[in-house]
């Protein structure tokens, strides 16, 4: 790829730590969350990733966007909210939501729950959250 055609995309090894940290505690949810591929550093494209973590009694509220996701929960066990069905979910769950399907996920465990979350979008700061207002 040429600098005309954009910046120029490499296979990337990246720590987790080495990612900013983001702490949500507002309507959106109780969460946190690092973007180890897509949020900027280094260029990424097709596909963005990253762990969020939730305390017990966390959430991320209900939402959608137009990218497709998947989750695999790592650590802990919660519930996954898919266009209105609740399901049980535990280390070793894959969750696949479908582009503009409802979703949410909510800690129902003593311990931390965490899942990587992948979006196929070229970056992070593409995903564009629609808050539902249920």
């Amino acid at each position: 790829m040429t600098e005309s055609e954009g910046p120029v995309v490499r296979a990337t090894v990246r720590h987790l730590d080495e990612a900013h940290e983001e702490v949500w505690s507002d309507d959106r949810g109780r969460i946190s969350f690092r973007t180890g591929i897509g949020d900027g550093t280094p260029q990424t494209a097709d596909l963005c990733s990253g762990v969020a973590h939730l305390e017990p009694g966390g959430w991320l509220a209900l939402h959608h966007h137009v990218a497709p996701e998947v989750y695999q929960v790592l650590l802990g066990s919660g519930t996954v909210s898919l266009d209105g069905e609740e399901h049980d979910v535990v280390a070793g769950s894959a969750v696949y939501i479908p582009s503009n399907h409802e979703h949410g996920i909510r800690n129902s465990g003593d311990g931390p729950l965490e899942f990587v979350y992948v979006y196929q979008a070229d970056a992070i700061d593409d995903i564009e959250y629609v808050w539902s207002s249920r």
